[in-house]
């Protein structure tokens, strides 16, 4: 019988083909399967990002992504500084959870002894929110000087002026505390320097941020006002105040939310403002420590900065998907 397969050797040799067939169709598939999965996995892009090399004139900046809790950018964001009327923010906070928006405030004597004159008269009535609105506008020193009088005293109505004013002072403060603003201290509502040595206020460029993200996400109606170059309010006795915005680029800034600026000589000059580069993703920028006009330049170079980060971003995530 001369057939292979019928033999020892023979089937030795068929089944050393046979192994040596599949060994190599394993091998195969293992290499095939191995760059499918390659193709797969999408290569981390590294993100380039425009705030490696700016110049701020600030002592502190912070910008904050919101909806992400990503910092996108940080320079001495934890220091200490002097607020000025970056105070007013929590003066307007405070103010709206102790009393309703149409509770009425009106201006006293004590009220216009706060230093700067915003155009307000004494006996005028005005609802809380219109007063709000103009104080944090035109940053009237006077008008949140009579909210803290009005609703400093709303539980002890006899209480002095300045007992009612320091009470309102507390709950500032305690308000601080409860947003754990650990590096924040008020020590008057207006953010007026107490003296040559100490200011009315201090906190850091992340605390700010913070503060403008709580309110941003429980009072956005606070900020209204200040995303305008002016507005025009009425008292209820139908006096017509128009205040003018102290930051001076809010038609400059795109998808304006939120802006408050402060000035103090020891402060320097501070701006801090929340804006939208895509809907329902604000990001919150903090200078402090810069000077009048240089935080307004500092700014506009931060939100530049972050527009161009976040359209890298944006591209590479695309990137990423498509592969």
């Amino acid at each position: 019988m001369n057939n292979p397969f019928l033999t020892s050797e023979g089937e030795v040799k068929f089944f050393g083909v046979l192994g040596v067939i599949l060994i190599g169709l394993l091998a195969l598939s293992f290499v095939l399967s191995h760059r499918v999965k390659r193709q797969a996995v999408s290569v981390p892009t590294q993100v380039v990002s425009a705030f490696d090399h700016i110049t701020l004139e600030a002592k502190a900046a912070y910008v904050y992504d919101v909806r992400t809790g990503n910092t996108l950018f940080a320079k001495e964001e934890n220091e200490r500084l002097p607020l000025a009327s970056i105070t007013k923010v929590m003066t307007a906070l405070v103010a709206r959870d102790l009393a309703p928006s149409g509770t009425t405030v009106t201006i006293t004597q004590d009220a216009i002894l706060a230093d700067g004159d915003s155009g307000l008269h004494v006996g005028e009535r005005w609802t809380l929110k219109d007063l709000l609105d103009f104080s944090l506008t035109s940053s009237s020193n006077d008008g949140m000087r009579a909210v803290a009088l009005t609703l400093g005293s709303l539980d002890n109505p006899t209480s002095e002026p300045e007992a009612a004013r320091q009470e309102f002072i507390r709950l500032m403060n305690k308000k601080a505390e409860e947003l754990n603003l650990d590096n924040t201290y008020y020590f008057n509502e207006t953010g007026l320097d107490e003296s040559f040595h100490r200011s009315g206020a201090y906190g850091t460029a992340r605390d700010m941020s913070v503060l403008f993200a709580y309110v941003l996400r429980t009072h956005p109606d606070l900020f209204e006002a200040t995303r305008l170059p002016y507005i025009t309010t009425p008292t209820l006795d139908h006096t017509v105040h128009t205040a003018k915005n102290t930051d001076v680029i809010v038609n400059e800034i795109p998808g304006l939310r939120a802006s408050k600026t402060g000035s103090t000589d020891l402060a320097g000059g501070n701006l801090v403002i929340a804006f939208d580069p895509e809907i329902g993703r604000p990001i919150v920028i903090s200078v402090l420590g810069s000077t009048d006009e240089a935080r307004f330049q500092d700014v506009q170079k931060l939100v530049k900065a972050a527009l161009e980060t976040i359209q890298s971003s944006s591209i590479s995530t695309t990137t990423q998907v498509q592969n």
